[in-house]
């Protein structure tokens, strides 16, 4: 079931955490959309409500986007625009798009100029850095909106659980390991 990972075709028991996320997130509206070229998975965005998603955000009527990827060689085609605006136009009613954008961080997933060229603006930021790897850089992790409607409510978001990191997904920059059996895997600059 590609729900679980990525790219994984079945999932395992190291996706725990992946299972139990989705069976909480799937009835509440949470999404995920894969796109192919000739048979290979070349790009994906998940996003759900606010209160399915994976990342600390909250706010009436808006739509967080847990992530959006494109893989380098199908670059420049617009690929990530062509993802979100198909989940734009299917998430007619709500208000705004809310995601998170990483600066400085070494990951080359939800970059801020990527996230920035989809149309986000960043309304808040926190530096923070990673208490295990690459403790010595740190690096930003900006709240992004994308309203859809005319004063449509700004998102908020909860940086204390932003310390825990996510659990939602292995592959996503600000995952938290169980195995490191850190609550807190980020802490403030």
């Amino acid at each position: 079931m590609r729900l679980f990972r990525c790219l994984a075709p079945m999932p395992s028991r190291k996706y725990r955490r992946r299972a139990q996320y989705l069976e909480r997130a799937v009835p509440k509206g949470f999404r995920k959309k894969i796109m192919f070229l000739k048979g290979d998975a070349i790009g994906q965005i998940e996003y759900a409500p606010a209160e399915a998603s994976g990342l600390p955000i909250s706010g009436n009527g808006i739509i967080v986007m847990n992530c959006i990827w494109v893989l380098r060689r199908a670059k420049g085609h617009n690929l990530g625009r062509t993802l979100l605006a198909d989940s734009i136009h299917r998430e007619r009613n709500a208000t705004g798009f809310a995601t998170i954008a990483l600066e400085n961080h070494p990951s080359p997933w939800m970059k801020k100029d990527q996230i920035e060229r989809l149309g986000f603006v960043s309304i808040d930021s926190v530096e923070l850095r990673h208490r295990v790897k690459h403790k010595e850089i740190p690096f930003k992790v900006h709240l992004m909106w994308l309203p859809l409607k005319e004063r449509a409510q700004k998102p908020a978001w909860n940086i204390e659980s932003l310390l825990e990191g996510v659990t939602f997904c292995m592959a996503h920059p600000l995952y938290n390991p169980e195995s490191l059996g850190i609550r807190r895997i980020f802490e403030k600059r």
